[in-house]
C-alpha cells in the first residue's frame, strides 16, 4: 500500500490522518472503522476551521486510504466536498504571470559561458531549463548523465524516475532542448553541455545526477536549492518574488507559448500533462503582465 504512495502525497496525508486521530481522541471515535456520520462531522469541523476544497479533499483521500469501505466515492462524502466547493470555490494561485522575456534579457548578460563562475551556470541552466521545458523543479532533479542524448539539432533528455506525473500506461517524460543558433547567448542546449563540461573534474566520484550544488562538496541537487535558485534569479531579473515563487515558470513559460500560437496539445505535451488533462487551461493559462502596455498605447499612438 505504502509503495503506491509518493513521498509528498505521504508527507500530505499525515497531516490530515493527525487531525483525524486528535478528533477521534476527543469525540471516542474508532479511528479505523467509524461512521459515516462521524467522518462527515470531521470533514465538516475542518471546513468550519477554514479549510477549502483542495484541502478537504486531501482529507478524504487520507482517510479513504485508511479506512477503506469506498469512503471516496461515498455519495454524502461526495456531496459534502460539493458543497465546500460552492461555498470556497478552488481558485488558481495567480491570477496573471510575469513575461520570461524579462529573465531571458537578464541571462543574456551572463557571457560567455566560460567565464561564469559555477554558481552562476548552475542557475544560468536551471533556469533555462524552467522556461523552455515548463517542467517542474523535480523533474530537474532526477536528470541523469546516461539518459541526456545528444544531435546537432538539440538535446534530448529522457527521465527515468517516477516523478509526479507518472502512473501505469503513461510515458515517462522526455524534455527537448534545441540549438538557439540565433541567439547563443540564452540557447539551452549550449549551457547544458559547458556546464556538463564544467562540472566534469569536480564532480563526486559516481554521481551522475546533472545538476550539482556549486558549493563543496557539489552533492546532487534537492529540489530545495534549485528551487531556491531560480526565486533568487526571478528577483534579479525584476519579477515580484513576494508574490511569484519557483514554480511560477512553469505559468509563465506556458501562457507565453500560448500567447504565441502554441498549440495547447504541444504544450501539454511538452510540460508533462496528460491529453485528458485540463489544468493547463483551468491553473496556468494567465495573461502576461505587461504594465507599460497602456502608457505605451497612449504615448505611441501617433
Amino acid at each position: 500500500m505504502l509503495a503506491s504512495l509518493s513521498n509528498s502525497t505521504i508527507k500530505q496525508y499525515n497531516t490530515s490522518l493527525k487531525l483525524w486521530w486528535q478528533f477521534c481522541i476527543v469525540h471516542n471515535i474508532d479511528v479505523y472503522k467509524p461512521s459515516l456520520s462521524a467522518v462527515l462531522k470531521f470533514l465538516s469541523a475542518q471546513f468550519n476551521n477554514g479549510c477549502a476544497y483542495g484541502s478537504l479533499n486531501s482529507h478524504r483521500s487520507a482517510l479513504s486510504a485508511l479506512i477503506g469501505n469506498n469512503l471516496g466515492s461515498n455519495d454524502c462524502v461526495k456531496r459534502l466536498l460539493k458543497g465546500a466547493y460552492k461555498l470556497k470555490p478552488t481558485r488558481p494561485k495567480y491570477s496573471n504571470t510575469w513575461d520570461p522575456q524579462l529573465v531571458l534579457n537578464h541571462i543574456s548578460t551572463w557571457i560567455p559561458n566560460s567565464d561564469l563562475s559555477l554558481e552562476k551556470i548552475t542557475k544560468k541552466l536551471v533556469t533555462l531549463l524552467a522556461i523552455c521545458t515548463a517542467h517542474r523543479v523535480q523533474t530537474f532533479s532526477l536528470i541523469k548523465l546516461e539518459n541526456i542524448l545528444l544531435s546537432d539539432s538539440g538535446i534530448k533528455i529522457n527521465i527515468s524516475d517516477i516523478i509526479k506525473t507518472s502512473g501505469p500506461g503513461r510515458d515517462q517524460p522526455v524534455l527537448f532542448l534545441p540549438y538557439f543558433r540565433e541567439n547563443i547567448s540564452i540557447c539551452p542546449a549550449t549551457v547544458l553541455s559547458d556546464y556538463i563540461s564544467r562540472t566534469k573534474n569536480i564532480r563526486p566520484e559516481g554521481t551522475n545526477i546533472l545538476i550539482l550544488t556549486y558549493k563543496r562538496p557539489h552533492k546532487p541537487a534537492t529540489t530545495q536549492s534549485i528551487s531556491r535558485w531560480l526565486k533568487q534569479v526571478l528577483s534579479e531579473s525584476g519579477v515580484d518574488t513576494s508574490v511569484y515563487g519557483a514554480h511560477s515558470t512553469r505559468h509563465a513559460s506556458s501562457s507565453a507559448a500560448s500567447s504565441a500560437g502554441v498549440s495547447i496539445e504541444t504544450i501539454r505535451k511538452t510540460a508533462g500533462w496528460t491529453a485528458s488533462s485540463n489544468s493547463f487551461a483551468r491553473f496556468y493559462h494567465r495573461p502576461v503582465i505587461n504594465e507599460g502596455e497602456f502608457a505605451q498605447s497612449v504615448c505611441l499612438s501617433g
